[in-house]
């Protein structure tokens, strides 16, 4: 994609950064993923994107080793908060730390620092450079041949290739193709060939008429003091005077005639004697200190520093090269584009295995089997007037999260596959009135087989073309920051589609271009191929993809699906049985963990702002610890066993055996993070992968009053407790804060292609039912909205001092509020003992009982106001007796504090 209207910004990252480069201080200025010039010959893609501005800042040694300990750093710190004393883990910890200093090291010999690693996408793909040219560049180490084919020349793989040598094939598998514009009929060549247009503008500087020839006079004027510019102009009177001090004016015209020359130092001590007296000038003021009193002669060369620094504060003379760049009018005038916008394209390599067709890696724009036929790329390079202008800045980060997880295909009412425009404009609206700072986009990168959902990604770097385009997805981002929503995308870096054609398996020809080979290279149970995150060229795409998504499309952060079946190379499908061992055996991806901390260290770094979540149903210990105390980095986990377990209990469990003891240690997890910790109520998976939703369980087939009282019942308490109990965030599926009773099932072969349960009933928010079950969701939504419930307690920890089997009773404080649930199916409690440790007047802010929100009411309103009694109740000095009809739930908070 070519973007025209968001340049792409990238913040300074300290200097003490791991990832800052201490030792390329001597590596070209010139800049991008193709310039590897400490690996090899330097690639002609430097040219692409004109010079590059570079950090100032000083260099500075990389620290020893036994510094990490003073600068903070403890490969294993966080054990000993999780209270894990286990010596192979440790050992295990402390060797990860060690292969990631030495991968950080490997990676700043290739790449020359942090914002080259993750920024690929400034060179790789398709872009236009100011030359009037389109610069293709794509990485296949197991092609002999690489050419583009589409619409521009017919489909034909000889046209547009690669050119011979270094010019479009380096070593290290990267080729480079150049589409050039075509000269309009009656127009004539530039008059040099570095002639530079502004694609965005209308007009620039060099359409006043100004010559390059007057542009350098004037530079040579005004750039230059007196004298400084003599050797440019005279450019061989350097050398010229360099020979006649050394011979003499008369001096050996050939080998033979050359006579023994005295040693370097004889010859400058003989030259600094000579010229002691000369008068000053406009040549630097330099000298040669010579220690000789080693063996070998050492020299070093001392300038004046005034020189110096007047020296390394003159810019060079880019303003003047300017001078002569012209707008979009005149390049439309001379000029028909090599490749127009929206040009279908692929690439051809020649292979071990044959010729190959492929949608490029980089593409940014697929369109994946369409009308039957084979996939293949679009040009995205829209004019000024049609790219999307940014408007809205990104909200700021919340401290607590309330996410709504959408679908965008599936989000329109009507039975078909909606557009980024409809969810735009129908549902952004919905998500905010509903009391979320969220909304997480699940199946946004392009893949080819719509019932995958989105999880079998075929193209990294595209939005997928059935919901609409580049442009379209833009609006929506910027729309959602607009009503102060948080964009996150579900990203899947844990595996990719096995397709060939459009995807990324035996792109090259080659088994093992992106992906292991052999079975390792393929998921056990789906069938879906293994990235190599041993391979430093992989890594650079995975890292750019992230980094491209933040930069082109503003987006705020990222939920790293499915984290267990790249951590494990059994894929997570082990039984685990809570041995820390199991964390770091045979079958530990020790490279996936070392790309999830570079991930995680990369992106906060450049975009200090960004909230990265991790779903991992094995719970691997330290996934939101930092990064210097051991951890992976992660700001959020996912306990995926809160929706396994009320799934469980609704589908199998009567309702008089469910086990509260169970249900809070399940909901509660792993204290030492219950701060980090994401629940939601209803895993998407359930209700999209071929399950039953919550709602159709529990009252979709609802016959009688008191079925349907008890569904509904349920359904409000299972949201709140889930909501409330612990953590800072929380998550829910699209149309599940209102009761939805359908279940998702995507067009497939064995519905027939059917899309009538692929979308969702938002006609049930005018339903009496539903409208009362959505009500009771967004006054839930506003204990954190307006009393920021989700921060209280002590680090997020509800303070849980009752939880009885017997009676099915739940009590628990977070800061000034207490939640109280009854899930006995029969019985009532006039008045249930619960302890407080404050004193003082409770009144019931929320009642799952009351009509308005479909429930009878049986609590009367003198009722609501309770006052605590001094009387000792599980562990706490004072007591409240409420009244606690069955299935209901309230909250009740503090407001008036007595003395006692």
């Amino acid at each position: 994609m070519i973007s025209l209207t968001h340049p792409p910004q990238f913040p300074s990252f300290s200097i003490n950064s791991p990832f800052y480069n201490r030792s390329n201080a001597a590596h070209s200025t010139g800049g991008g993923v193709g310039r590897r010039c400490n690996r090899g010959k330097c690639f002609a893609a430097d040219q692409s994107q004109g010079p590059r501005k570079q950090s100032q800042r000083p260099r500075k040694k990389s620290p020893p080793p036994d510094s990490d300990r003073k600068d903070g750093i403890d490969p294993a710190g966080f054990l000993a908060k999780h209270g894990i004393a286990n010596k192979a883990f440790a050992q295990f910890l402390r060797e990860r730390y060690k292969a990631l200093k030495d991968l950080k090291e490997e990676l700043l010999k290739q790449y020359y620092d942090l914002q080259e690693l993750v920024s690929g996408f400034e060179l790789l793909g398709m872009h236009r450079n100011v030359q009037h040219r389109v610069d293709y560049m794509d990485w296949a180490p197991g092609a002999r041949y690489c050419s583009l084919v589409g619409d521009i020349n017919g489909w034909s793989p000889t046209e547009n290739c690669a050119r011979e040598g270094y010019l479009g094939h380096d070593d290290f598998g990267y080729w480079f193709v150049i589409l050039e514009d075509k000269l309009r009929d009656g127009e004539e060549p530039d008059d040099v060939f570095f002639q530079q247009y502004n694609y965005i503008d209308d007009y620039d500087k060099g359409d006043s008429g100004v010559t390059v020839e007057e542009v350098f006079q004037k530079a040579n004027e005004e750039y230059w003091e007196p004298g400084e510019d003599r050797f440019i102009k005279s450019r061989y009177e350097l050398a010229a005077k360099l020979y006649e001090q050394i011979f003499g004016p008369n001096g050996p015209q050939t080998e033979e005639e050359l006579e023994e020359i005295p040693d370097p130092m004889t010859r400058y001590k003989a030259w600094k004697e000579e010229h002691k007296d000369d008068p000053p000038s406009n040549l630097p003021p330099c000298d040669v200190i010579i220690d000789e009193d080693k063996e070998d002669d050492e020299f070093e060369i001392v300038t004046d520093p005034a020189w110096r620094e007047k020296f390394k504060n003159k810019k060079p003379p880019i303003p003047y090269w300017l001078e002569t760049r012209k707008g979009r009018q005149a390049w439309l005038k001379k000029y028909i584009p090599g490749i127009p916008h929206r040009s279908k394209y692929r690439v051809y390599f020649n292979t071990p295995m044959g010729p190959l067709e492929r949608v490029p890696a980089w593409a940014t724009y697929v369109i994946p089997e369409a009308d039957g036929n084979q996939s293949y790329a679009v040009h995205w390079e829209p004019p000024p007037e049609s790219a999307y202008k940014w408007k809205h800045k990104h909200p700021s980060k919340p401290k607590s999260l309330r996410i709504y997880e959408c679908h965008v295909g599936i989000s329109g009412q009507e039975p078909r596959v909606s557009t980024f425009n409809e969810f735009t404009e129908n549902v952004l609206v919905h998500v905010k009135e509903a009391g979320y700072n969220a909304i997480q986009l699940i199946g946004v990168l392009e893949h080819k087989d719509y019932f995958t959902v989105g999880y079998r990604v075929t193209n990294f770097y595209a939005v997928s073309s059935r919901y609409g385009t580049p442009e379209d997805f833009k609006r929506l981002v910027d729309e959602a920051h607009g009503l102060g929503l948080l964009v996150l995308l579900d990203i899947v870096h844990s595996y990719a589609a096995a397709d060939e054609m459009v995807g990324l398996s035996f792109y090259d020809g080659s088994n093992d271009c992106y992906f292991h080979s052999g079975k390792r290279g393929h998921h056990k149970f789906w069938g879906t191929r293994m990235f190599k995150y041993d391979d430093q060229d992989v890594l650079h795409f995975l890292l750019s993809n992230l980094n491209w998504w933040m930069v082109e499309y503003q987006i705020d952060g990222f939920y790293f699906h499915s984290l267990s079946s790249m951590m494990y190379t059994h894929n997570g499908f082990a039984t685990f049985t809570g041995d820390v061992e199991e964390y770091c055996n045979q079958y530990v991806d020790k490279d996936a963990l070392l790309y999830l901390i570079l991930v995680n260290e990369i992106l906060h770094i450049l975009h200090p702002n960004v909230l990265t979540i991790a779903e991992d149903a094995t719970f691997y210990p330290g996934l939101c610890e930092p990064i210097s105390q051991g951890g992976l980095g992660f700001d959020y986990f996912v306990n995926l066993s809160a929706s396994e377990l009320w799934l469980s209990f609704i589908e199998n469990v009567p309702d008089h055996e469910w086990s509260m003891s169970k249900l809070v240690s399940t909901l509660v997890g792993d204290k030492c993070n219950i701060d980090k910790m994401l629940l939601y109520a209803e895993n998407h998976n359930q209700s999209i992968s071929g399950g039953r939703s919550f709602a159709e369980i529990l009252f979709g087939s609802a016959n009688t009053e008191g079925a349907l009282l008890r569904g509904c019942s349920l359904h409000k308490m299972i949201r709140l407790i889930t909501f409330t109990i612990g953590g800072s965030a929380y998550l829910n599926f699209m149309g599940n804060e209102f009761g939805h009773p359908k279940r998702v099932e995507f067009p497939m072969p064995s519905n027939n292609f059917s899309y009538s349960l692929a979308n969702r009933c938002w006609e049930l928010l005018e339903d009496e039912l539903h409208k009362k079950l959505f009500a009771f969701d967004k006054d839930m939504m506003k204990l954190d909205v307006k009393d920021r419930v989700l921060l209280r307690g002590s680090r997020g920890l509800p303070n849980i001092h009752h939880v009885d089997d017997t009676t099915m009773v739940i009590s628990y404080s977070r800061g000034p509020y207490i939640f109280v649930f009854n899930f006995h199916p029969t019985n009532s409690y006039e008045r249930y003992s619960i302890g407080v440790e404050e004193a003082g007047e409770y009144q019931i802010i929320l009642n799952s009982d009351e009509e308005i929100y479909g429930g009878q009411g049986l609590i009367d309103r003198d009722q609501y106001a309770q006052r605590t009694i001094s009387r000792k109740t599980g562990g706490a000095r004072f007591c409240l007796d409420v009244p606690l009809p069955s299935r209901t739930s309230q909250v009740y908070k503090l407001t008036r504090i007595l003395r006692v």
